[in-house]
């Protein structure tokens, strides 16, 4: 399992808490202040337009990141009815997470690609590695959250095209059926999500390092 890796390399271990930090941090922070600028108040007034990682760490969404590789952090509550276009807010709000995930990602990968281009001989350097740690996990993140699932933050690109009411109902059952789709991977040893997230995450990686070659 993934967590028996990071346990046995402490620093594996440090690397990926520091990315973990840094992916659920930012990512949950511009929800929050996503929906503070296009009008609702109500993430300012729960102390979640703030950079302190302890505002947005979720237990249930670190623990699946040990063990599966992926996770969350603590859903920011936001009222839509606050926005002057409500199903644009809600969309930008809910797409802002991974945005920045992707461009933290950007950020982060330039190291990689001066050390292609000018060949400087960093692979070995701790920034390098933990700046890859960074790069992969924010990726994961966003990955993760730009699936079309409900409540994923993905699936509000749904309300484009139901009522809001279909859209309640489907984020009710969204959930278990996420859980059971992962639960049924791990007992056929097939990890669809896996399978899947390699896939959008190896298409990212393309286009924040500016890969010279297709991944596929």
């Amino acid at each position: 399992m993934f967590i028996l890796e990071l346990i046995s390399s402490p620093v594996k271990f440090i690397y990926f808490i520091v990315a973990l930090i840094i992916g659920i941090t930012i990512h949950e922070f511009c929800h929050a202040w996503t929906a503070y600028k296009l009008g609702d108040p109500t993430p300012k007034k729960m102390g979640r337009v703030s950079l302190n990682p302890l505002a947005h760490l979720d237990p249930l969404g670190t623990v699946f990141l040990f063990l599966a590789g992926f996770g969350w952090g603590k859903p920011v509550i936001f009222n839509p009815k606050n926005f002057a276009h409500e199903k644009k807010g809600i969309i930008l709000t809910s797409y802002s997470g991974a945005i920045a995930n992707i461009m933290v990602a950007f950020i982060f990968s330039i190291p990689y690609r001066l050390n292609i281009y000018f060949n400087f001989g960093l692979e070995n350097t701790w920034f390098y590695i933990l700046f890859d740690y960074i790069v992969n996990l924010n990726l994961i993140l966003a990955a993760f959250n730009i699936l079309p699932i409900p409540p994923l933050d993905g699936s509000k690109i749904l309300y484009l095209f139901v009522n809001e009411k279909t859209m309640a109902k489907l984020e009710q059952i969204g959930m278990p059926l996420l859980f059971l789709v992962l639960f049924l991977s791990i007992f056929l040893n097939f990890n669809f999500f896996i399978l899947i997230l390699t896939y959008i995450v190896n298409w990212l990686l393309y286009l924040v390092r500016v890969f010279p070659a297709s991944p596929i």
